[in-house]
């Protein structure tokens, strides 16, 4: 027992430290990446989606971003959990609220806690997904009513977009890698290679951190 707590209080520190530690440089491309996908989302809308009453900046993807650009290492900021977070996600949040149009607190929570579970069946855990579900239900009558058309705009639209700016803006550094490439957690659970793991930093400094932690 004693064993178990000291290796996840290495694995939780270890994490914890590439999880937050960042360079100057990084906040430069978080910036960067957030600005280009979020600008190109809502210049869709604004430009040439008016006329159509289309939405397509939901407030869901701001949270994808945190992850996408901010913690792109993180195994929920994946392309799989992405994808397949908020496509399951969307489609039990309009299904949801067709089946119960007019009890939003039963809806909202139906929607959002399905949209979990079956993330975590399917592996596509994705939190900012939980708003795509609850906007589904919560949101404007533009939203509402596009049923589940929904799905395919604005929410794979835009999760396609934030796709490829965080596969073009996450590589230009060699110091980022999107998708993260895998690094042997041997040191650190005994276990072998962990199925996801954060990105092989090239920087010395993060090689001495992670040998002081053991």
């Amino acid at each position: 027992m004693k064993k178990t707590i000291k290796r996840q209080y290495r694995i939780a520190r270890y994490v914890f430290y590439r999880e937050t530690l960042l360079e100057p440089i990084d906040h430069l491309w978080t910036f960067i990446g957030t600005f280009i996908a979020i600008a190109s989302i809502g210049g869709l809308q604004q430009v040439g989606f008016t006329q159509q009453d289309s939405v397509f900046l939901i407030g869901s993807f701001g949270a994808s971003c945190v992850l996408l650009f901010g913690a792109a290492n993180s195994p929920l900021a994946q392309p799989r959990n992405l994808v397949g977070g908020h496509l399951l996600a969307s489609i039990i949040g309009v299904a949801i609220h067709k089946l119960i149009p007019d009890q939003l607190w039963l809806s909202s929570a139906l929607a959002v806690s399905l949209s979990i579970v079956f993330m975590q069946i399917t592996k596509t855990m994705h939190p900012p997904a939980g708003a795509t579900a609850l906007i589904a239900n919560i949101g404007s009558e533009k939203i509402t009513s596009l049923g589940f058309s929904y799905t395919l705009t604005p929410v794979m639209t835009g999760v396609a977009i934030l796709l490829l700016t965080a596969l073009l803006v996450n590589n230009i550094s060699s110091k980022r890698s999107y998708p993260v490439r895998s690094f042997s957690w041997n040191r650190l659970s005994g276990k072998g290679r962990g199925r996801f793991s954060p990105v092989h930093d090239k920087n010395a400094a993060n090689r001495s951190t992670d040998q002081r932690i053991e």
